[in-house]
C-alpha cells in the first residue's frame, strides 16, 4: 500500500490538525464520559476518511459538529436499544435468560438490525417495524402513519430490500 498522500487524506489531515482540539472539547462538554468523547473524535476523522468523496467545507467546525452529532445520535440510539434489550430480559425468569454468550450475540443482532432499519426514513423504519414485530396490516398502518396503504407497500418494500442487502449483499 502506497504511503503517499492523496488530496482527500491531506484534507482530513488538516481539519484533524486545526480542529480535532476543538472538537474534542466540544465533545467534552456534550458527552459526559471523557473517553466516550476521544471516542467520537476519533470516530469523527476515521468517518471522514471513509468517504468517497470530500470536498474542503467553507464551515469546518459546523462540518465536524454535523458529523459528530451524527455519531453521537448513533451512540445514543444503540445505548437505548441494549436498555431496552436489558430491561427486557429483567422481565422473564434468570432461568429462562440466554446464557452471556448468547446475550453478547443477540445484542449484536440487535445493533445490526438497528443500523439495518437506520437507512429507512422514519416512517419506512415505522412501517417496516408495525408490521414485523406487531403484525399490523397495511390499513391499519396507513391510518397510523397517516399515509396511504400503497405508500405503506413502498415502505414494507424498502424495509425487505435492507433485509435482503444485509444477506446478500446489493442486488445486481
Amino acid at each position: 500500500m502506497s504511503s503517499a498522500q492523496t488530496p482527500h487524506s491531506e484534507l482530513v489531515g488538516t481539519l484533524y490538525r486545526d480542529h480535532r482540539g476543538w472538537l474534542l472539547a466540544w465533545l467534552r462538554r456534550n458527552v459526559a464520559c471523557p473517553s466516550r468523547a476521544e471516542d467520537l473524535s476519533q470516530d469523527t476523522f476515521m468517518r471522514l476518511l471513509g468517504r468517497e468523496e470530500l470536498r474542503e467545507p467553507r464551515e469546518p467546525r459546523a462540518f465536524l459538529v454535523a458529523v459528530a452529532k451524527g455519531l453521537l445520535f448513533d451512540y445514543f440510539r444503540r445505548a437505548a436499544l441494549e436498555q431496552a434489550y436489558l430491561t427486557e430480559l429483567m422481565l422473564i425468569p434468570e432461568s429462562e435468560h440466554p446464557s452471556p454468550q448468547e446475550q453478547h450475540l443477540i445484542l449484536e443482532d440487535l445493533k445490526a438490525i438497528d443500523r439495518l432499519l437506520g437507512k429507512l426514513s422514519s416512517k419506512a423504519r415505522a412501517a417496516f417495524l408495525y408490521n414485523r414485530l406487531d403484525g399490523l396490516g397495511h390499513a391499519e398502518i396507513a391510518q397510523r402513519l397517516g399515509v396511504s396503504v400503497p405508500r405503506v407497500r413502498q415502505y414494507l418494500a424498502q424495509g425487505i430490500r435492507q433485509c435482503y442487502i444485509a444477506l446478500y449483499g446489493e442486488p445486481l
